[in-house]
């Protein structure tokens, strides 16, 4: 096994990203250095907390972030106690809607219903200037592109509908690229960046698992892939438990075809290599020979996924429900989840096998429960 280089990658979820930042607290308490992350919409903004402040500093500003969102509900955490939880994240949702986050996003005021086409104002509900502000306070973008982390975060081209990667290895990233990736629409504005526009990036891929593969060097790679929708689950019974189904699917990004793809190119490309080496040696120029060696070396991936799973008070609305029992439920639930993982017995025993790729989902047998 050559050096082991620690990924992240972060999908999209909004209020659920609270889990990603819990993740990344236990995973920073085991010992273990971030090489490189990347992440789209909130596993975006929280990759540029990662990338953008040295370690020693790392937890203490993505917990600052999540203070800050959650803060508009904190004067309420005595209603969880008065009434069903399940209400009580309903009556959540519904005052970030009419109300917005706390340095994140605003109502614009007048609506964007009532403004005329091509006019300010008139291309989203919501103001996303105070994220803004927050990313410039919170991360410090000199530190992000002098490269002490790879950071790269994934958004839509509006116009052409074309995945579009930012890369700290390959250009300057800036609060604009961080911000594009989360720009939900029509919720949130498209955001310029040299003369194009950009979306969410969750609207093509949620899980920028592919685009790490594809850029991997030689290293060997340990992947923690901190997914924030579950793409298997119970047949719904309800418009609302509908709703928050579909979510899952859509936004789950067909996680496990991800990994089962990868398992199986690796598997071709070894038995390419030993087709090569069965061929007599006035075949091994031919052109259409050599293209069976895609690579001397396949680094050895490991990838843990660490998936959130949804609570029975949860709905539809929970990755927009921001109070702040919600948002420490969520960091306690990636704390656990990574400790879990990290204590597993299979987990510790991953390098005693010869394959090149191994996938583990050791959390998924815990039956949550509500709080």
């Amino acid at each position: 096994m050559g050096t082991e280089q620690n990924v992240l990658v972060l999908q999209g979820g909004g209020a659920l990203g609270a889990y990603q930042a819990g993740a990344y607290e236990a995973l920073f308490a085991s010992g273990r250095r971030t090489e490189w992350v990347a992440g789209v919409s909130i596993g975006a903004f929280n990759a540029a907390l990662i990338a953008g402040n040295p370690p020693e500093r790392r937890v203490e500003r993505l917990r600052a972030f999540w203070d800050l969102v959650s803060s508009g509900s904190a004067a309420m955490p005595f209603l969880a106690g008065l009434m069903p939880r399940g209400f009580y994240n309903e009556l959540s949702a519904a005052a970030t809607m009419a109300q917005g986050v706390p340095g994140f996003f605003s109502p614009r005021f007048p609506p964007a219903a009532m403004m005329p086409a091509g006019s300010i104002g008139a291309n989203s509900f919501y103001d996303t200037s105070p994220l803004r502000e927050t990313l410039l306070e919170l991360a410090d973008f000199d530190y992000l592109n002098a490269g002490a982390v790879r950071l790269c975060v994934g958004a839509v081209n509006v116009e052409t509908g074309n995945m579009t990667w930012f890369d700290s290895a390959k250009q300057t990233i800036t609060p604009d690229h961080i911000m594009a990736s989360g720009a939900l629409p029509p919720g949130f504005p498209a955001v310029e960046i040299d003369g194009a526009f950009y979306w969410d990036g969750g609207l093509v891929s949620n899980t920028p698992l592919q685009y790490v593969y594809d850029e991997r060097s030689d290293a060997d790679l340990c992947i923690f892939q901190v997914d924030l929708f579950n793409a298997r689950g119970k047949m719904p019974t309800s418009i609302w438990d509908i709703e928050a189904r579909t979510k899952e699917i859509r936004f789950s990004s067909r996680t496990r075809l991800n990994t089962d793809l990868l398992c199986y190119m690796h598997v071709r490309r070894d038995a390419d290599r030993r087709l090569y080496g069965k061929l007599p040696p006035e075949l091994r120029n031919d052109p259409d020979a050599r293209a069976l060696l895609s690579n001397d070396r396949d680094p050895d991936i490991t990838i843990a996924h660490l998936i959130y799973r949804q609570t029975r008070h949860e709905k539809q609305s929970k990755d927009y429900e921001f109070s702040r029992a919600s948002v420490l439920d969520h960091w306690r639930d990636g704390e656990r989840d990574v400790i879990t993982t990290l204590n597993h017995p299979d987990w510790k025993a991953r390098h005693k096998d010869t394959v090149h790729v191994r996938v583990f989902d050791l959390t998924k047998s815990r039956a949550k429960q509500p709080t």
